[in-house]
């Protein structure tokens, strides 16, 4: 007889910071060297105003990953005060909480009682179980503000360079943003289609997807840079 094994894949949090990163990373950056562009022929005025945008950029996002890690380092600290506090101050009504959770599930009141005088002989594990069965909240790691930060912005830098690349090398705007173009495109549609691999999407789809999305955002750029020029 062979054993049965379900295999499941759950994006990990670093994965959907690298993806954050650098999907802004690559979009953003190329979007304003190609609207840049349509405006004037120099490529170095064009890294000149693409580095200081993924500067900025990789620190605006940065400091915008700390700030969620944080938040729900607090918000989790603040909602397991309260239910600490609930237990001991509202007990009958964290008892019939407790009864809504299992009744979700089929038990009945007399199956739910063993499990509730257990909770009672045991705060912290009764306070654990609403935590993750009533509000749905994980305990967020500490350390993970600043982790989700330093990914989030070492990702926007990787990706923001992939499109100015052609600059540094070509001193032709023009000449420099088709080559761009086209290393940014096949960047877009591969990054997608590993997103798409690890968030469970088909790969082929994500990456038209991913690919469509940030060319629409440098040719909307393009072409308003055109117009004002």
């Amino acid at each position: 007889m062979t054993s049965h094994q379900e295999r499941h894949f759950t994006a990990s949090e670093t994965v959907r910071d690298i993806v954050i990163g650098m999907a802004d990373g690559l979009t953003v950056p190329f979007a304003l060297a190609a609207g840049l562009t349509g405006a004037i022929a120099q490529s170095k005025l064009v890294v000149t105003a693409g580095f200081a945008e993924i500067a900025a950029g990789s620190i605006a996002m940065g400091l915008g990953g700390y700030l969620a890690g944080k938040s729900a380092c607090e918000h989790y600290a603040s909602e397991r005060a309260r239910e600490e506090s609930e237990v001991i101050e509202k007990t009958d009504a964290e008892v019939r909480e407790v009864e809504e959770v299992f009744a979700a599930y089929g038990l009945t009141q007399e199956q739910t009682r063993p499990v509730i005088e257990a909770f009672k002989r045991d705060p912290k594990a009764w306070v654990d179980f609403m935590m993750r069965f009533e509000l749905g909240l994980e305990q967020p790691d500490p350390s993970r503000a600043l982790k989700s930060a330093l990914t989030i912005a070492l990702a926007y830098v990787a990706g923001g360079l992939i499109p100015l690349t052609p600059y540094l090398l070509i001193h032709e705007a023009h000449t420099a943003l088709f080559v761009s173009a086209g290393v940014t495109l096949v960047a877009l549609f591969s990054f997608g289609m590993v997103k798409g691999h690890f968030s469970g999407t088909p790969a082929f789809r994500s990456g038209v997807q991913t690919l469509v999305i940030g060319g629409l955002a440098a040719g909307a750029a393009f072409a308003i840079a055109k117009l004002i020029a």
